[in-house]
């Protein structure tokens, strides 16, 4: 029996995940009025014959002006739901769990697709006018529009409605996305938010809507199935959001019945200074783990298998989230195993490239 803690099985509520090893969520810029396509499928669908415990996918708006560019995926209408319910059936024919993470991009919205040079994306050209908590620009963005207490209503519920649509899709988590700059995270950190009102100000204000939208959330969303929050743990700038700020929203969040934090950093400002060290973040989620006592998930620049192990064996996190070494390589979870001497099986079609399996010659077949 394998004694790798990366391929242990993880329990929350009502799911079992066979590891620890977890594909993060990452933008296609590919959809077309937010409904996702034929790329979506073959891109998740290769993830998820590839060993992962868990598949999340892309930053999904809550409604239109919530995408991060005009070619994001949406869950603000029943035929984005049905999409997307094609995906997740692939995926659960590979016995591997899908979640969706569920954002709205505030004042980091109508950006362009990152490949086209291009930056902003006006109202004229098919992007629309930003929301944000103030009326504070990111870099040189304009200025978003600061939120009305009916925008923010309209928004809560926009996050509820769009959990409902994940469910009846056939998702199996629900994350949150409050970090790397967008909505959530902006009404956290006092560098975004100049709110004089009840969302604004002070700690708690801060965290109140953020709060709120993990409550309707969860009401909406099954006992039994788990939801998660990525958060970004700190600001890297003086007078921003940080770790011990991100320590008691934790804790707030897993009152609310929040399962796992997602802890990344940054994205709220353009000019941070994040360190270059492969570890910081795995060191974020361990300090989160431990002062809020709340399960976590480590993500950022872990890209070998010994790394991975080494984070869930001493108790940094409770899960990987892995993106780039995904993407160069979909089967990274079952190369993974045989790295860390774990036991793990193969789809059969692609059995003959597992290491240690022994090749069956013409002879053997033609005996046969």
């Amino acid at each position: 029996m394998s004694t790798s803690h990366l391929f242990t099985p993880l329990t929350v509520r009502g799911a079992t995940f066979r590891n620890r090893a977890w594909v993060s969520p990452m933008c296609q810029y590919s959809a077309v009025d937010g409904v996702v396509g034929d790329w979506h499928l073959v891109h998740l669908g290769s993830l998820a014959s590839g060993g992962a415990g868990l598949i999340v996918a892309e930053s999904t708006g809550v409604t239109p002006a919530g995408r991060i560019s005009p070619h994001c995926a949406g869950l603000w209408s029943d035929e984005q739901a049905e999409a997307w319910a094609r995906v997740v059936r692939y995926a659960h024919s590979q016995k591997t769990p899908l979640g969706i993470q569920l954002s709205h991009a505030g004042r980091k919205g109508s950006t362009s697709t990152p490949w086209t040079g291009e930056v902003w994306v006006p109202p004229a050209e098919g992007g629309w006018p930003t929301l944000a908590p103030s009326a504070v620009p990111y870099g040189d963005l304009p200025a978003p529009a600061a939120m009305t207490l009916g925008d923010i209503d309209a928004t809560r519920r926009a996050f509820a409605t769009a959990a409902v649509r994940a469910l009846h899709a056939g998702f199996d988590v629900v994350e949150l996305h409050a970090a790397h700059g967008y909505l959530l995270h902006e009404f956290l950190s006092p560098l975004s938010n100049r709110r004089q009102d009840r969302y604004g100000g002070s700690y708690e204000n801060r965290m109140r809507f953020p709060l709120e939208v993990a409550a309707a959330v969860r009401e909406e969303w099954p006992a039994d199935r788990p939801l998660f929050v990525r958060v970004s743990v700190t600001d890297w700038v003086p007078g921003g959001w940080d770790l011990e700020s991100s320590i008691g929203f934790a804790r707030r969040l897993a009152g609310l019945g929040v399962d796992l934090v997602d802890c990344s950093s940054g994205g709220l400002v353009p000019d941070a200074e994040i360190p270059a060290d492969g570890a910081y973040q795995s060191d974020l989620a361990h300090a989160v783990r431990e002062g809020a006592g709340v399960r976590t998930a480590a993500v950022g620049r872990i890209t070998e298998p010994e790394q991975a192990e080494e984070i869930i064996g001493s108790a940094k996190a409770d899960a990987v989230l892995l993106g780039r070494a995904m993407l160069r390589d979909p089967r990274w979870a079952l190369r993974a195993a045989s790295a860390v001497g774990a036991a793990v099986p193969w789809p059969v079609q692609y059995e003959r490239a597992k290491p240690g399996h022994r090749r069956i010659d013409s002879q053997e077949l033609e005996a046969s």
